[in-house]
């Protein structure tokens, strides 16, 4: 068993919010390494790929000492396992995460019961945080500054980007079969009796 004490930190991190990176911050004062691990699962569909998440963690960490990302697939603990972490790291950020990561916590004990599971909680600013919420801002246009580290917020809004033209776009050639001019739209007129 390594001398060091090593926590995993894993997630799907898509993407990588400030809420994450405060827990890194949290987890890298308590334990002599901490790794960051990026879950590949193809049936939860990302927008972005396991390479592309890692590339950004290691960007919004690199400042962070005793910190390092890898990407997993199949089983955190075997994760946990290969990179020599005696300990999981969890995020909650309210009473209704707790359920669940118990749960998660008491199946991951009977997998691997020399893994111990910590609880962190991240700073109050960003207990509401969340990538699905991340997400949904940036795929309508509204500002993520200050919910992302700085490379994210810049692949978000590039991944997001043609989204808007794409849109109005479609709204000039329906603008155009409906009446001619784009933007306009056909209004059905009543029928005489």
């Amino acid at each position: 068993m390594p001398s060091d004490r090593a926590a995993l930190f894993p997630g799907t991190f898509d993407p990588f919010t400030n809420g994450h990176l405060d827990l890194t911050r949290r987890a890298a004062r308590l334990f002599d390494r901490v790794i960051v691990a990026v879950a590949h699962n193809p049936g939860k569909g990302t927008l972005f790929t396991p390479e592309e998440r890692v590339e950004m963690i290691r960007s919004a960490t690199r400042s962070i000492r005793r910190v390092e990302v890898v990407a997993f697939a199949g089983l955190v603990v075997e994760c946990a396992r290969a990179q020599g972490a005696q300990v999981m790291i969890r995020g909650l950020r309210a009473v209704s995460d707790f359920e669940f990561e118990f749960q998660m916590a008491l199946m991951n004990r009977r997998l691997a019961p020399g893994i111990e599971v910590a609880f962190l909680m991240p700073s109050q600013q960003y207990t509401y945080l969340n990538s699905t919420l991340v997400k949904e801002i940036a795929r309508m246009g509204g500002p993520v500054r200050g919910l992302v580290p700085r490379l994210v917020e810049q692949q978000l809004r590039a991944r997001f980007h043609a989204a808007p033209a794409v849109a109005k776009g479609a709204a000039r050639a329906a603008g155009a079969r409906a009446g001619g001019r784009p933007g306009a739209t056909r209004v059905a007129k009543p029928r005489a009796r």
